[in-house]
């Protein structure tokens, strides 16, 4: 897993963090486990799921004798002991979705809200988070996860152009989604988030190595190396989509001509000469689509490119069509056990669940809440305390 636990008295909050990661990744598992795992011993790791069944996180049980003694207790997170609620907002429109600790979506709900100001977004955001709060009154909240278009920092390309939230540079966006939900609040780009939900529930699951390619209103994607995304000096590793493929091409809002995205996005669709079906445009953005996915095997050396974003499912099954028989890159292995490219089935899904799971992560898991986020040097909110979580 990558994560350890201390010894040290101040941390015990740490420590209990640590070991409901080590029980969400792994379910069912056992307290034996999870000490060999994390570098506790059993008794120390004994303690804290006791604190943590008291507090509802977590569920134990045991499966039926099969000879002498008992069997272990067997370990799994307790669905209904916290929801967060995902965020997803674009230029055309706005996305959230009530999430469990299992990462089923109880409650999800839609707003067209093309070019939307800040104050409109927050105003929709309060109304959409009191709506799903509703279907959940009961239930322990642990926050509110935003995804929305990046990159994050730079000038020439943060909410600029048609891609991104045109207008929102400046925006303290975790004081406002706070202030408009009452609840803990964090940000993320829109890739990190949805890869984090395809890492978590989708087809990253069981990989080491691979890489995420997200069509949606832009292009982007994320290299995920051991549960966690390369982030690069700044949070805007991988950024393919202002990668300019094209010589003296279509000029980008960024500044530089010919990139990517201004052919491969959901915006480049849209512009996309009338009469033409999806079939001619994909046929038309073809080589490009190849070359940029043998540069992201030759730069990377992924165990396989997962195709998802929110592009409906026909559109990536063309494009998924239009890549097969790959020209020679370091992929092209005789030993490969996985496909060279493969299509998520997620779509959606991955980008709530991900922004809601780095809702939790903030709350509950050092891993992901340092890893996915975009602030540096981001404090961990230490809410799990021997008192347990506030309702």
């Amino acid at each position: 897993m990558g994560l350890r636990g201390t010894n040290q008295e101040f941390g015990r909050p740490y420590n209990r963090r640590i070991v409901l990661e080590a029980i969400r990744r792994d379910a069912p598992t056992t307290r034996t486990r999870i000490a060999e795992q994390v570098g506790l011993t059993v008794q120390t790791v004994s303690t804290i799921i006791r604190e943590l069944e008291e507090q509802g996180f977590v569920l134990s049980g045991r499966d039926a004798p099969r000879g002498r003694g008992l069997p272990p207790s067997q370990l799994r997170i307790k669905p209904e002991g916290g929801y967060a609620i995902g965020l997803h907002i674009t230029p055309i429109g706005l996305d959230a979705a009530l999430i469990n600790l299992s990462g089923d979506i109880v409650a999800s709900r839609h707003r067209d809200a093309p070019a939307v100001t800040p104050d409109e977004a927050f105003t929709l955001i309060r109304q959409l988070v009191t709506e799903l709060r509703a279907a959940r009154i009961s239930g322990r909240m642990l926050g509110v996860g935003l995804a929305l278009p990046g990159p994050f920092g730079v000038e020439a390309m943060s909410f600029v152009g048609p891609t991104t939230m045109t207008g929102w540079d400046n925006v303290p966006l975790s004081e406002r989604l706070a202030d408009a939900t009452g609840l803990p609040a964090v940000y993320e780009n829109v890739v990190a988030a949805a890869a984090l939900g395809e890492e978590l529930y989708g087809l990253g699951a069981g990989r080491n190595d691979y890489y995420y390619l997200f069509l949606g209103v832009g292009l982007g994607g994320a290299l995920m190396h051991d549960g966690a995304p390369l982030r690069g000096a700044w949070g805007n590793a991988v950024e393919l989509g202002h990668i300019p493929l094209v010589p003296d091409g279509e000029l980008c809002p960024c500044g530089n001509r010919g990139c990517l995205e201004r052919y491969i996005s959901l915006e480049a669709h849209a512009r996309r000469p009338a009469g033409m079906s999806d079939g001619q445009w994909v046929d038309s953005i073809a080589p490009l689509f190849r070359s940029a996915l043998i540069t992201i095997e030759n730069l990377f050396d992924p165990e396989t490119i997962v195709l998802g974003g929110v592009a409906p499912r026909a559109l990536l099954e063309n494009l998924a069509a239009a890549a097969e028989d790959l020209p020679i890159s370091v992929s092209a292995r005789r030993d490969r056990k996985s496909p060279r490219l493969v299509i998520s089935a997620e779509g959606q899904q991955s980008v709530l669940r991900g922004a809601a799971a780095l809702a939790v992560a903030d709350a509950l898991s050092p891993r992901f809440g340092q890893l996915f986020s975009p602030q540096r040097d981001r404090q961990n909110r230490p809410l799990l305390s021997h008192k347990g979580l506030a309702a």
